[in-house]
């Protein structure tokens, strides 16, 4: 028997996958030293983080949360695993191949915010597009600047602004070439109570609007912001929490 369609019979649709993977550690480890002196900072850590999750690793100094850090940052290469960044193979990766990555692929949110302080607000932002020679980088920068809730200080040089600005324009600065990560390394870390529930706000309300995040901190109550809470102790995750 033949089966009849109706034309205008709504199209049969796939149910949709996952999002895809910005992240992958397979048994990542990190050794230093050798001998006496070997430190493992990290130990076979395996971690997966997809599209537009919002996830924080808290951990004491010492935990191996900043090493973690340098690897999922490309500032540093495992010794034993496998990271794949946005389906990447990272160990194969060429120094040159993971400074495009650093500068193209990842918004870095650093604690000490690392501005020029010669430089008004807008400048700073531009920078990562003036390494890449980009066209509009003004624009650009402004139009970041202005998602931040900092239209009205574009001209400011940092000495100019509050604690809580400063990090505002260093996460626009991370902001602006559209990264496939925001890597946040303790954000809130040099800021009054007052300014840290603001950035912390940012970054929740970034998230909402679809950008993926990862937050390193050492504060519970940072951490809690997330819906993935990860728990570093002496180089492993040794626990995921859901926060509610």
């Amino acid at each position: 028997m033949a089966v009849v369609v109706a034309a205008d019979a709504a199209p049969v649709r796939a149910p949709a996958g996952p999002p895809p993977e910005i992240v992958r550690l397979d048994r990542v480890s990190k050794i230093y030293g050798s001998g006496d002196a070997r430190v493992t900072a990290l130990d076979e850590v395996s971690l997966s983080v997809r599209e537009g999750d919002f996830v924080t690793v808290i951990g004491p100094s010492g935990s191996g949360k900043s090493t973690l850090m340098h690897i999922l940052g490309c500032l540093d290469t495992p010794t034993r695993g496998t990271f794949h960044f946005a389906g990447d193979d990272v160990s194969r990766l060429s120094e040159r191949e993971l400074a495009h990555v650093r500068n193209r692929r990842i918004g870095f949110v650093f604690q000490q915010f690392h501005l020029l302080a010669g430089m008004p607000a807008w400048r700073n932002v531009e920078l990562p597009l003036l390494y890449r020679k980009a066209t509009e980088r003004r624009a650009a920068a402004l139009r970041v600047l202005d998602q931040v809730g900092l239209a009205n200080r574009v001209n400011h040089k940092p000495n100019q602004l509050s604690g809580g600005q400063q990090q505002r324009v260093a996460i626009a600065r991370a902001l602006v070439t559209d990264p496939n990560l925001i890597l946040a390394d303790e954000p809130a870390g040099n800021l009054d109570s007052q300014s840290s529930r603001d950035v912390l706000g940012l970054l929740t309300s970034l998230h909402d609007a679809g950008h993926t995040i990862i937050l390193i901190t050492h504060d519970p109550n940072v951490a809690g912001i997330a819906r993935r809470v990860l728990v570093m102790s002496d180089g492993r995750l040794t626990e995921e929490a859901r926060a509610a």
